[in-house]
């Protein structure tokens, strides 16, 4: 199973945000931090706040937050919200879709998959890997190349 650049972007910002709840930061400051395209990380953002993962703080002194502390965000359910398409393949337009076991088989193992996502949440996975304060900067600091 591959996930989408949209869907990697996500859990990135909720990641970086997870490491400091309650703290406001930029998307300029996630983009840096992660050397990824400003430009696209609004879109995945504005996203997330239309659905409720994040707020956003308009003015000079804004920025985005977490709109729900990190136990409260499935892992799962962010994914299926930021996937359009869980097709493994296109059994749709396969001439022997309707004899074929194989797409139930398919279909069984991406339910498995939705299941162990859905048996974490941000905090979960927040407390599983590493530090990532290096990747934590203020948003008014000077822009920095990442190693």
């Amino acid at each position: 199973m591959r996930l989408t650049r949209y869907t990697d972007y996500a859990m990135r910002v909720l990641l970086y945000l997870g490491r400091q709840p309650g703290e406001l930061a930029s998307i300029a400051a996630i983009a840096r931090a992660y050397a990824i395209s400003q430009n696209h990380l609004m879109k995945v953002v504005n996203d997330l706040v239309n659905a409720g993962y994040l707020e956003s703080v308009r003015g000079r002194n804004g920025g985005i937050r977490l709109a729900r502390p990190p136990q409260e965000i499935n892992v799962g359910e962010l994914v299926r919200h930021t996937e359009d398409d869980f097709d493994l393949v296109g059994c749709g337009a396969c001439v022997i879709a309707r004899a074929c076991g194989l797409t139930s088989v398919l279909d069984e193992a991406l339910l498995a998959f939705l299941k162990v996502l859905d048996g974490y949440s941000l905090a979960d996975v927040l407390a599983r890997k590493g530090d990532f304060s290096h990747l934590l900067v203020p948003v008014d600091a000077p822009q920095q190349v990442r190693r």
